[in-house]
């Protein structure tokens, strides 16, 4: 079984219990670092952190399942990583959102909507020489690259 598997497993289990909690990703660096990000409908804390740390460190040291040093790392996803799941998009809802579309465009504007399909956000539209307009789009999650959750400090 795949490292990555093995602890999607054990992570699953931990927060059965906890439909507030999310898990985001699981990767395996080359440097060693294992990289376990969980989120929750209203963040996480550092405890929830710390105990799954805690239960997916002691099940992968009775396992045996790696045969080199590493490093495990239990965190939320930053403020700069891209959101990744639907349930990621909904939390973000009523947020500024950044997306980078493969057709090499950026749009900014508010996340209002999230669908399985795709989102709809709110966008200042400004044509050369006209008031800026605001309008609802939708945008299909085939046409995104990424979505950044824009930052204000105002």
């Amino acid at each position: 079984m795949e490292v990555e598997d093995r602890v999607i497993e054990l992570i699953n289990a931990k927060i059965a219990d906890r439909e507030d909690l999310f898990l985001v990703g699981v990767k395996m660096h080359s440097s060693g670092k294992l990289e376990v990000l969980v989120d929750g409908d209203q963040g996480i804390s550092i405890q929830d952190c710390a105990a799954i740390s805690r239960h997916v460190g002691f099940h992968l040291e009775e396992e045996g399942l790696i045969h080199h040093a590493y490093r495990l790392e239990v965190s939320s996803p930053g403020v700069d990583a891209p959101l990744t799941s639907l349930r990621q998009y909904r939390k973000n809802i009523g947020r500024n959102v950044q997306l980078k579309l493969h057709d090499g465009r950026m749009r900014e504007g508010t996340l209002r909507e999230v669908t399985d399909t795709g989102i709809t956000i709110e966008e200042k539209i400004k044509e050369k020489g006209k008031k800026a307009v605001v309008q609802q789009n939708t945008v299909p999650f085939d046409d995104i690259i990424t979505t950044k959750v824009l930052i204000s400090f105002r």
